[in-house]
């Protein structure tokens, strides 16, 4: 039985309707053709507007024989409600298969932060000698400054920074837009690269306005970026596995360690859901945790 017609007009839904990101489409699509996979090995020959509870609930199974886990299962079922809840919008089906299924039960996985510490020592071991390095350093500082995305930093327009007012103009997830603090460290980073480095630089036209630039006046990949992270932490003997996003994620923390309205935090880091946000609430209370155990008279 062909899916085609139905998962062509919801990858059409969360390209018009939603807004998303080609990474995203592309991974709710994938959960999608996993479905219509394995009703395809079970050779049931149905639509998905046929699907039963009792389908999903077998599918879940065959997911486990093949060896995904658990997080990866709560993951695809997500991208699998999600294209049910399309299906009933758009008025193909009449009851959500989904609404009774349960996933696996996964523990909320904490993401890997970098204490002040780190931070610092990861920037003090960027070689200022090299052009390259001052860049580095404007970017990691941004970064860390501004909680950024990967993609928002190497996206970042020299237009869209106000000096003045000390903010960022970034364009997010689903073209969304919102301002961001620029710290006056970071703004001094990104001064001193733009007048010693990149002003030297010859850039290519469509980057003119781009303010990370490669040795060959291009825009930087994220794969580039994440090296540039990797080799820093080989350099310090830094154990933790970290990322751009490890900065972002620490950006969070230390605000929220700091006292920082969980609102404004939610709002700076662009996420629609404060419930985003509120992960780095548990992080708060493993550190205040781990504070009253070393320091606390009673333990």
């Amino acid at each position: 039985m062909n899916w085609d017609a139905e998962i062509k007009g919801f990858k059409a839904f969360l390209q018009l309707e939603k807004s998303l990101s080609t990474n995203s489409i592309e991974a709710y699509m994938r959960d999608v053709k996993k479905l219509a996979q394995f009703v395809l090995h079970k050779k049931y020959e149905i639509p998905p507007t046929q699907i039963e509870l009792a389908h999903l609930q077998e599918f879940l199974v065959w997911a486990n024989e093949l060896g995904m886990n658990e997080r990866t299962q709560a993951r695809v079922l997500s991208g699998i409600k999600s294209f049910f809840k399309y299906l009933l919008l758009e008025d193909l089906i009449s009851d959500d298969p989904t609404e009774l299924i349960e996933g696996p039960k996964i523990g909320r996985k904490l993401p890997e932060t970098l204490s002040i510490v780190e931070i610092n020592q990861l920037l003090d071991a960027i070689d200022l000698s090299k052009p390259e390095g001052q860049r580095n350093r404007a970017m990691l500082e941004t970064l860390y400054g501004s909680g950024l995305r990967v993609s928002e930093l190497i996206t970042l327009k020299i237009s869209d920074i106000f000096e003045k007012d000390g903010f960022l103009k970034i364009l997010g997830k689903g073209d969304k837009e919102r301002l961001v603090p620029l710290g006056s460290v970071a703004l001094k980073q990104i001064t001193i690269y733009r007048e010693s480095v990149r002003s030297h630089q010859e850039v290519k036209q469509e980057y003119i306005d781009t303010l990370f630039l490669n040795n060959r006046g291009s825009g930087l990949s994220r794969v580039m970026v994440f090296k540039i992270i990797k080799s820093l932490a080989g350099l310090i003997g830094l154990k933790k596995n970290i990322s751009p996003h490890t900065f972002r994620h620490s950006f969070a923390t230390h605000l929220i360690e700091g006292g920082a309205d969980l609102r404004a935090v939610q709002e700076m880091l662009g996420h629609e859901s404060i419930t985003t946000t509120e992960i780095y609430t548990h992080l708060d209370r493993d550190y205040l945790r781990t504070e009253i155990i070393q320091f606390h008279p009673r333990s």
